[in-house]
C-alpha cells in the first residue's frame, strides 16, 4: 500500500470496518503498539456502539428557563471580560432536572470553522433526499471516490498521511489529485478542520442538490454543471442546499447560516457570503443532534461520531480536566491584526478581531449514562490575548463546576 490519508481527531477507532476511513486502522494499530503513533487519552477510546445519541426519548425536549444558580456561576467564571463572550451551557447530568445558563446567547457572531457542522448537516440532508434507504446512503459514503481539484485552493492546514508500508506518519497540505472516499472527506473536514476538505464537501452538497439520485456523476457532468451554470444559479443552488438543510431541521437561517465556501477558489466560483450564528442556535442544533432530529437518527448518530475526538485535543478540548472524558468537539478561529507599537500579531491573538468559537459535548466518565453530561457553546473576542489558552482554561473551570454540582455522581 502507498500513502493513504491519516486523519486525526474524530470518529471511534473501531469504525474502520464500517467506514474504511484509513486513519482509523492506522491509529488503532498505534494504540496496540504495533506502529508508532500518539497514545490517546482514556476518553478517546470508546467503541463505535458506545458513541450514541443520548436524548432520543426526549422528543419534546426544549431548553429550560435559565437556572439562576448556574447563571451566576457561569458569569463568575467569565469575570471582568464577560461581555466579550457569548455562551450557552446546558447541564443534562441529572436528566430529570436539566439546567441552562446563557450570557449574550442571542448575539450574532461569525462561527468560522464551526460552520463546517452546517456543511455536514447539509450533506446528510441531501443524501436523505436522494437516497431514502440508509443502506444506499452508507454505500454512497463508502464507495464514492472524490479527487481533489481546484476547489481546494487555498488552504494552509496540513493533514497527516499514514504510510502503511513504512509505518510512518507525515503531514502535508491536500494536493490536487489526492483521492479519498466521501466518508474520508467528511472526516477530513471535521477532524483537522481542513478548509480544502470542507470546500470539496460543499461541492458535493451542491452536486447532490442538483443531480439528486443520479449522484455521484462523472467528472465531466460535474464540471459541465459548474462551468455552464451562471454565478446567480450557483449561488441559488448553494443557498437552497445549505439554508434548506437547516430550515428542514426547524432552524431560523436568519440566526444560523454558513454563508460561503471555505476556500478562495470556492468563493470565486460561487460568490456568496455572510456566515452567522448565536450560542443558543448552535446549542439547539446539538440538542436536536442528541435527539436524532438532525435529518434522522442515522444522520445524527454519524455526525456525532464524526465529532468524537480520537487524537490531539486543541483549544477548549485541550483542558487537562477533560482527558478522561469523552469529548465531541468543533471549533473555529478568526483573527485579524493591525500595526501596533509593541504588539506582535500571533495566531489566536488578534488586536482588531480575535474570535474563537467552540461547540462541545462532554460525557464523563465516557460511555456512562450516570455521570457528567453537558454541552457548552462559547464564542469570545478578547483582543491581544491567546484565545486558545483562554478557552482551555474555561473548559477546566466549567468541568470543575460541573463536578461540584454533581459531587455524588462523580464520586460513584
Amino acid at each position: 500500500m502507498g500513502l493513504v490519508p491519516f486523519y486525526v481527531n474524530s470518529y471511534p477507532l473501531d469504525g474502520f470496518n464500517y467506514t474504511e476511513i484509513p486513519r482509523l486502522e492506522g491509529y488503532r494499530l498505534a494504540q496496540e503498539g504495533k506502529v508508532r503513533g500518539r497514545r490517546l487519552y482514556p476518553g478517546a477510546l470508546l467503541n463505535l456502539d458506545q458513541v450514541d445519541l443520548r436524548l432520543q426519548r426526549e422528543n419534546e425536549f426544549v431548553l429550560p428557563a435559565k437556572n439562576m444558580e448556574l447563571q451566576k456561576q457561569i458569569l463568575k467564571l467569565l469575570g471582568r471580560n464577560k461581555n466579550r463572550y457569548s455562551i450557552a451551557v446546558l447541564d443534562l447530568s441529572d436528566p430529570e432536572n436539566p439546567a441552562y445558563a446563557g450570557h449574550r446567547d442571542d448575539v450574532n457572531f461569525n462561527p468560522g470553522s464551526v460552520g463546517k457542522l452546517v456543511v455536514a448537516i447539509a450533506l446528510f440532508h441531501e443524501l436523505s433526499l436522494a437516497f431514502p434507504e440508509i443502506e444506499k446512503r452508507e454505500s454512497v459514503l463508502l464507495e464514492t471516490m472524490i479527487t481533489a481539484d481546484a476547489f481546494i485552493k487555498y488552504d494552509s492546514h496540513k493533514v497527516p498521511f499514514w504510510n502503511a508500508e513504512k509505518n510512518r506518519l507525515t503531514h502535508r497540505k491536500i494536493r490536487i489529485g489526492d483521492e479519498a472516499s466521501l466518508w474520508s472527506w467528511l472526516d477530513w473536514m471535521l477532524s483537522p478542520s481542513s478548509n480544502a476538505a470542507a470546500s470539496i464537501v460543499q461541492k458535493q452538497v451542491m452536486l447532490l442538490h442538483h443531480f439528486g439520485s443520479e449522484y455521484p456523476v462523472t467528472k465531466d457532468r460535474a464540471e459541465d454543471y459548474f462551468k455552464h451554470s451562471s454565478p446567480a444559479e450557483l449561488v441559488n443552488d448553494f443557498r437552497d442546499a445549505l439554508d434548506g438543510s437547516l430550515q428542514a431541521q426547524g432552524v431560523d437561517t436568519e440566526v444560523l447560516r454558513q454563508g460561503a465556501f471555505f476556500t478562495r477558489e470556492g468563493k470565486r466560483r460561487v460568490p456568496t457570503g455572510g456566515s452567522r450564528a448565536t450560542a443558543k442556535s448552535l446549542l439547539e442544533i446539538m440538542v436536536k443532534l442528541e435527539q436524532g432530529k438532525i435529518v434522522d437518527e442515522f444522520s445524527s448518530r454519524e455526525i456525532k461520531r464524526l465529532l468524537y475526538m480520537t487524537q490531539k485535543r486543541i483549544r477548549y478540548a485541550s483542558s487537562p480536566a477533560l482527558k478522561d472524558a469523552a469529548v465531541y468537539f468543533k471549533s473555529g478561529s478568526l483573527y485579524r491584526c493591525k500595526e501596533e507599537s509593541g504588539f506582535v500579531c500571533q495566531k489566536y491573538k488578534g488586536n482588531v478581531l480575535n474570535l474563537l468559537s467552540s461547540v462541545v459535548i462532554v460525557e464523563d466518565p465516557p460511555g456512562s449514562k450516570d455521570g457528567l453530561y453537558y454541552m457548552v457553546v462559547v464564542s469570545s473576542n478578547i483582543l491581544r490575548v491567546n484565545a486558545a489558552v483562554g478557552h482551555q482554561s474555561l473548559g477546566t473551570w466549567i468541568h470543575r463546576l460541573m463536578q461540584r454540582r454533581h459531587e455524588k455522581a462523580t464520586d460513584n
